[in-house]
């Protein structure tokens, strides 16, 4: 429920004098929300010096989100990108094969699959959600397709009844970038578990934090298995340590993804307030919503859409800017101590994929557009309703006035 600064009535010109006198203080676009459990909960890992990866604080943590989620299994990692990395070897993709994924992404998205010697095949997006449009995927679709990598932007999941769809009718494996997603579900189901597999983040940006940190997860045991000796270096390390082997050894390629115990005592408390912290966040998403209405109203912004389908954890507010002076707002706000940013350049128009195209890059009129346009507010669980205020009221001089 909206308190009452975050009235759309209070943004109006005629009200505003009225408002009380907000910070000046810089107000970031992110900061992670920790607490004395957390410091609480690695000062404990420290005393003991158990602080190896893969031991019994990240085994903890591992089923708590498998619980969580409703997940057979969840393999911590050390980041999102190594999640993706871990997936692509443990489909064995290879020189020749061929991932379709939105250009509005990450570059760890294309680069687990370029590490593979595979091609990244570039999909529009929807310019409503900003996630990969399942309508432009068949004619992508090629017999060297052998992975799709839905992105689910700002925790609303893609349409992944239409993608499974589409990936059944060709074989294909469908792999869940679900790095923005935790605590998020697409029509009841927790993101990161519709597909083969689904990879979350934990870097500092997100909800739920560790500093760095990532997990696969997935429903499919031989996956897992496979997946669990990629990430102990070839090893069956894993299976030695549930006293299924009396010794372990090399089985096969591999690296090392595993989070340390430290990181994953920290991962768990924050885990454990998952709902608190998207809960806050979405307080401010909310207000945000509300309080740019007017803005809307009067054909300045668009603001976010989310479908009926999906649940939103608060990770992202971001607008589009209808005038094409995305840059020039984004500057305003910045001399007023706000720190409001863009988003992702697509990877098809960045230097390095030009250049792997040799120029012959795919038409996206969506993704650009959305780039271009897109300005992302400020938002962190422990944002202050002063600091929204201030927030909103700047944006409102700033578009409205030109200030």
């Amino acid at each position: 429920m909206l308190t009452a600064p975050f009235r759309e009535a209070n943004f109006k010109p005629e009200n505003r004098k009225n408002m009380p006198e907000p910070t000046r203080k810089p107000i970031p676009f992110s900061e992670p929300t920790v607490g004395e459990a957390e410091m609480a909960a690695m000062q404990e890992v420290v005393l003991t010096k158990a602080l190896a990866g893969d031991g019994k604080i990240c085994r903890e943590t591992e089923k708590l989100l498998q619980e969580m989620c409703g997940v057979k299994h969840a393999l911590l990692t050390t980041s999102c990108t190594h999640a993706l990395e871990l997936a692509m070897l443990t489909l064995e993709l290879g020189p020749g094969d061929e991932v379709i994924l939105p250009s509005f992404t990450f570059s760890s998205t294309a680069n687990a699959i370029m590490r593979q010697g595979a091609r990244p095949v570039f999909a529009d997006i929807d310019p409503a959600t900003f996630n990969l449009d399942p309508h432009k995927l068949e004619e992508l679709i090629t017999p060297r397709t052998r992975c799709i990598i839905p992105v689910h932007y700002a925790g609303q999941g893609c349409e992944m009844e239409t993608i499974n769809a589409i990936a059944a009718r060709y074989n294909i494996s469908v792999v869940e970038d679900a790095a923005q997603g935790v605590g998020a579900t697409w029509n009841g189901k927790p993101l990161g578990t519709i597909g083969d597999m689904g990879c979350f983040s934990f870097h500092a940006t997100k909800n739920i934090t560790c500093g760095e940190g990532g997990a696969l997860l997935t429903n499919d045991s031989k996956l897992a298995h496979k997946a669990e000796i990629i990430r102990e270096k070839g090893t069956n390390r894993s299976a030695f340590l549930r006293g299924e082997v009396d010794k372990y050894t090399w089985v096969d390629v591999g690296s090392s993804f595993v989070l340390t115990d430290m990181l994953a005592a920290f991962l768990k408390v924050q885990l454990e307030r998952t709902a608190e912290l998207n809960t806050k966040r979405l307080a401010i998403w909310n207000s945000y919503y509300d309080g740019t209405a007017a803005l809307e109203q009067a054909g300045f912004i668009k603001r976010p859409y989310f479908r009926p389908e999906a649940s939103n954890n608060g990770h992202i507010f971001g607008l589009l800017i209808n005038n094409g002076k995305r840059d020039e707002v984004m500057r305003g706000l910045k001399a007023r101590g706000v720190t409001a940013v863009f988003h992702y350049v697509p990877l098809h128009s960045s230097p390095y994929m030009v250049k792997y195209y040799e120029g012959q890059t795919p038409s996206l009129p969506a993704t650009d557009m959305v780039s271009d346009s897109l300005l992302r507010l400020p938002l962190y669980a422990h944002m202050t309703e002063q600091d929204c205020q201030y927030v909103l009221a700047q944006l409102h001089d700033v578009i409205e006035q030109g200030k």
